[in-house]
């Protein structure tokens, strides 16, 4: 028992305690309450994951309720989006509910608030409203309608509901504590005024609940036991208790709000709002577009709903928000493909090769290992014959030492088939090679048993041959933005961070087992990556849509790039040793070189502003970031950073840290006036000539 107690996170443990204090099994009750106003994203994952995982562990109902309370933003289209996403998912809700199924009860219990004078009518503004209700250290004032009779309540509360009144014109408030420490406790809204088409009630209602009051009540009604949500909510637990206690009977039972950290993935935004805008603005081709994070855009590129769930399990629930890495999910994914998906060729930069001992017109089936994960695979034939498609990228004229791949004079063996010589190439007019002439050796046929078959080479490269091969559309995703927070930059919209290169479309050619490929298949292209059949497929089509390298290329890019800088800040004490011109604007160009060459926003933040300190080297490291990357200016970093490493580069020693403080401070308008009287005062006492020529020129 013990070892199964330290397993349980602390969501379980919290049900564990309920149950052994006395609540029965038979009366836990958990739900997933979406509201329909967008898709599912992978943030939602979680979510469903831990209350159906909830449901599954401890044999008690799940419901799937839409807390639908807001027409002018929810849709239809949402709400059996978001079925079918639980569906692939591979969870089953026990009821299917809506808090428009409450409206009604709703409204009965805000009418007995009202009588118990517990609420009341506000036809204030919001602008007066929110005056009115102070700030965090400044306590609310009571409004100038919180004290109406209960009879002119109730009647402007059903002239409300009648439709007798325009939208922003009163609004229904819970009575508690204008003075309460919780500024959702200083008398919330319960009720605001939308003539608006509801997609279940219609135009029944020209008054609808406000999410706070809604949400924990319709828990209420379902008798839901644990109400788990995200830690964006504990601010608000004790306004869902409040509101619960004007209607609860100790006879039934009452919920409990617990919060849990959401999952936050880095390069990614998870804001409906944001990826909202991304869809309306056609910056994607819709929720479902393949570098969405939505469930539906993640199934469309590939990913499985088994790695998805095991994402979730890996993650974890905890209390502590924190910034999880896209690739762990990624890697998840590798995992669950590797055992499921049959490998297959593919070549999505071809380039015709010719075996010019091979005969003309021979076509030959050669036996390849559909997985070698799973023995149950079997195998399959592929056509091979005397022209080939290779990657280009697998041909070099002339090879490096280590370049592991065709090149003319060196060997390379062709998977599941022969070794071939690379002997010369045929160009275009412009260089280009157009066609690339090997010989090969009969005897080296791969499983032969022969000893030419035996023998080594250097490396393997995948292939199709020029006769069977199937022309398809390759749509070739990656990450949608270069930035590893996009949207945690005050003075920068998510939008700057948009990867230009997040979809490129080739023409590739495939084997011809894959003619038959249904949407939906997944499959890997050896050494290229995993590949699924796109929704846009049809009987004469094929269209591929590029899942997940074998690799992580952004782990090793963003480490590249670390590396780099860190090797930099080596380079920079170099430069402020080196006495000779000559080779210290060698190093210095190297430097700036290095700096323009990183692409990673957040990184270039962080190393600019770990280098303000009181050391030369470290300041003109900080400098140089801002003065050479086109990634950052002074307005990214936080103001008092900037004064910071302006005010010590004025007082630096290094005559360079203070030439390129005064070309930053001459660009930055917005501190410029801060320092005229530092920038004044060097002036004054300032000897080094190109220290003084910059002054001279500001």
């Amino acid at each position: 028992m013990a070892s199964e107690d330290k397993s349980l996170h602390f969501i379980e443990q919290i049900i564990e305690d309920s149950l052994t204090n006395g609540f029965s099994q038979d009366k836990l009750r958990f739900r997933f309450p979406p509201e329909p106003n967008g898709y599912l994203h992978i943030g939602h994952a979680k979510s469903i994951c831990l209350n159906f995982g909830l449901g599954l562990k401890y044999n008690a109902p799940v419901n799937l309720r839409f807390d639908d309370t807001n027409p002018a933003k929810e849709e239809q289209e949402y709400v059996d989006a978001i079925k079918e996403d639980l569906k692939w998912l591979g969870f089953n809700w026990s009821e299917e509910l809506y808090s428009s199924d409450y409206f009604q009860q709703l409204y009965d219990w805000a009418v007995t608030m009202i009588n118990n004078g517990k609420a009341y009518v506000d036809s204030q503004s919001s602008e007066e409203m929110a005056i009115q209700k102070g700030t965090p250290t400044q306590p609310g004032v009571d409004g100038p309608y919180r004290n109406r009779s209960i009879e002119e309540n109730l009647t402007l509360f059903e002239g409300m509901k009648n439709g007798d009144f325009p939208e922003g014109s009163h609004v229904l408030r819970a009575k508690i504590d204008m003075t309460s420490t919780n500024m959702l406790m200083r008398d919330p809204l319960m009720y605001r005024i939308l003539h608006r088409h509801h997609h279940r009630t219609g135009n029944d209602w020209n008054i609808y609940p406000m999410y706070d009051y809604a949400h924990g009540e319709s828990d209420y009604v379902e008798q839901i036991s644990h109400s788990i949500c995200t830690l964006e909510f504990v601010m608000h637990r004790e306004l869902y208790n409040w509101f619960l206690d004007q209607i609860y009977d100790e006879n039934k039972v009452r919920p409990h709000q617990h919060e849990f950290a959401r999952l936050n993935l880095n390069y990614t935004v998870m804001s409906k709002r944001k990826l909202l805008q991304l869809v309306q603005e056609n910056i994607v081709n819709g929720w479902d577009d393949p570098r969405m994070p939505t469930i539906s855009g993640l199934r469309r590129r590939g990913y499985t709903a088994a790695a998805i769930r095991k994402f979730c399990e890996v993650i974890g629930v905890a209390k502590r928000e924190n910034i999880i890495d896209v690739s762990l999910l990624d890697f998840c994914l590798r995992e669950d493909l590797n055992k499921t998906a049959p490998r297959v060729m593919a070549v999505l930069d071809p380039v015709k090769v010719v075996i010019t001992n091979y005969a003309e017109g021979v076509e030959e089936w050669l036996e390849a290992e559909n997985n070698q994960e799973d023995e149950s695979a079997g195998y399959r034939k592929v056509i091979f014959s005397r022209e080939l498609y290779i990657e280009r990228d697998d041909f070099l004229e002339v090879a490096p030492a280590k370049f592991f791949r065709l090149s003319i004079g060196n060997e390379v063996r062709l998977k599941n088939g022969y070794i071939i010589k690379g002997e010369s190439v045929t160009k275009d007019a412009n260089g280009v090679i157009t066609e690339i002439q090997v010989t090969y050796d009969p005897d080296s046929r791969s499983g032969s048993g022969s000893e030419a078959s035996q023998r080594k080479v250097a490396g393997t490269l995948h292939w199709v041959a020029v006769k069977s091969a199937v022309e398809a559309e390759v749509r070739l995703y990656d990450r949608l933005f270069t930035d590893e927070a996009p949207d945690s930059h005050k003075e920068k919209s998510f939008l700057e961070f948009m990867n230009a290169e997040s979809l490129q479309i080739v023409k590739g050619f495939v084997e011809p087992s894959l003619s038959a490929a249904k949407i939906g298949d997944h499959f890997q292209f050896q050494r290229l990556g995993y590949f699924v059949v796109d929704k846009d497929a049809t009987d004469s089509k094929l269209v591929f849509n590029k899942t997940v390298g074998l690799k992580d290329a952004w782990e090793e890019k963003d480490k590249k790039e670390a590396n780099l800088l860190m090797n930099t800040q080596k380079e920079i004490n170099k430069y402020v040793k080196e006495k000779e011109d000559n080779n210290a604007q060698i190093l210095l160009n190297s430097i700036v070189d290095n700096i323009k060459s990183i692409d990673n926003f957040s990184l270039l933040c962080q190393t600019m502003v770990k280098n303000v300190k009181n050391d030369n080297n470290s300041l003109l490291f900080a400098n140089l970031i801002l003065h050479f990357s086109d990634k950052v200016t002074a307005n990214d970093v936080d103001p008092e950073i900037v004064h910071k490493l302006y005010t010590m580069s004025l007082k630096s020693q290094l005559a360079t840290v203070r030439i390129f403080v005064l070309l930053n401070i001459k660009k930055d308008l917005a501190n410029f006036s801060v320092f005229e009287s530092q920038i004044s005062d060097l002036r004054n006492v300032e000897k080094n000539e190109k220290v003084l020529e910059v002054l001279n020129s500001i």
